[in-house]
């Protein structure tokens, strides 16, 4: 889809949500240290997810993704009960990044705050929109 049919705003707010996480992240573990980077990384980790389920698929309804994205975190995270993430962390860079290495029960609180961020923002900003009289970049129908 181009960038400028239904779904194409969606899509270029949700690449820059993307980029801007990555960066919010990378700020944060440059500045912060102990519980405010760990748990604010992990609130980051799902906000990121969320604008990946939006990228992907822009008619998606907010309260959707977030639980799409809140799912695949508290995924990512019950399979560090067991041994394969750490395996794959131990090995590479990008799966320590993407998959953790041991499982931790607070995450699980972090990752729905972040989840609950991007549902918000994007539901305020869809009703913002409307209400100033201009449609909504990728307003389904039925929701």
């Amino acid at each position: 889809m181009s960038g400028r049919g239904e779904g194409g705003g969606t899509r270029l707010w949700a690449a820059l949500a993307a980029l801007a996480t990555v960066a919010a992240g990378l700020g944060l573990r440059a500045v912060a240290t102990g519980d405010v980077a760990k748990y604010g990384g992990d609130a980051l980790y799902t906000l990121l997810v969320f604008a990946f389920v939006l990228l992907a698929s822009p008619r998606t309804p907010p309260v959707r993704a977030a639980a799409l994205a809140l799912a695949a975190s508290w995924g990512v995270e019950f399979l560090q009960l067991s041994s394969v993430p750490a395996e794959l962390s131990r090995r590479s860079t990008a799966a320590r990044l993407v998959l953790g290495s041991t499982f931790n029960a607070p995450d699980l609180f972090w990752y729905a705050v972040g989840a609950s961020a991007g549902c918000l923002v994007v539901t305020y900003g869809r009703t913002r929109t409307l209400r100033d009289g201009r449609p909504a970049p990728s307003a389904s129908r039925g929701t």
